[in-house]
């Protein structure tokens, strides 16, 4: 039976939920930052500061647009363009991050090749040594490698890498 739109964002949410999970338990002790690329609604960055509350947190969009409540403090949210805002971030904390959450993927194929190259061209550098990306889309980022998934979630609706 095909997968409707619903079961298909139900196994995504699932399996994003299970993934960072898995990855609030791996990341604890370590030291590093957080990054959220990709602010939407606001929904993950409040799970992970529920989660992380130590954590120091930066969070990228084009705008703030989300529920009132889920506003990053001005000193942590990074607005624009992410072709511009990502690569000056990676540079700025090049090594520091433990965590780096992508959830950039959208319902367009053009849109979602665009930033899956844009992040497997800049992302490496910023990476601690043992830090977790985890995604939305399937990545090919230099110096990672990928993990299997935590129980819960299926397999191509989300992905883990650790770099190396």
């Amino acid at each position: 039976m095909k997968l409707t739109r619903l079961d298909k964002l139900r196994l995504r949410l699932v399996a994003q939920d299970a993934c960072l999970g898995w990855a609030f338990n791996d990341i604890a002790g370590k030291p590093g930052i957080v990054f959220e690329l990709g602010l939407g609604h606001g929904r993950t960055y409040d799970h992970i500061r529920t989660h992380l509350p130590d954590r120091e947190i930066y969070v990228f969009d084009r705008e703030v647009d989300c529920y009132e409540d889920c506003i990053p403090p001005s000193d942590k949210m990074i607005l624009g363009d992410m072709r511009e805002t990502v690569p000056e971030a990676v540079q700025r904390f090049s090594g520091q991050v433990v965590l780096l959450h992508a959830d950039t993927g959208s319902y367009g194929d053009k849109h979602n090749s665009a930033m899956q190259q844009l992040l497997n061209a800049t992302l490496a550098p910023a990476l601690a040594p043992g830090g977790l990306l985890v995604s939305d889309l399937k990545l090919d980022v230099q110096g990672t490698e990928p993990l299997p998934l935590p129980p819960g979630a299926t397999e191509s609706r989300y992905f883990i890498y650790r770099r190396t």
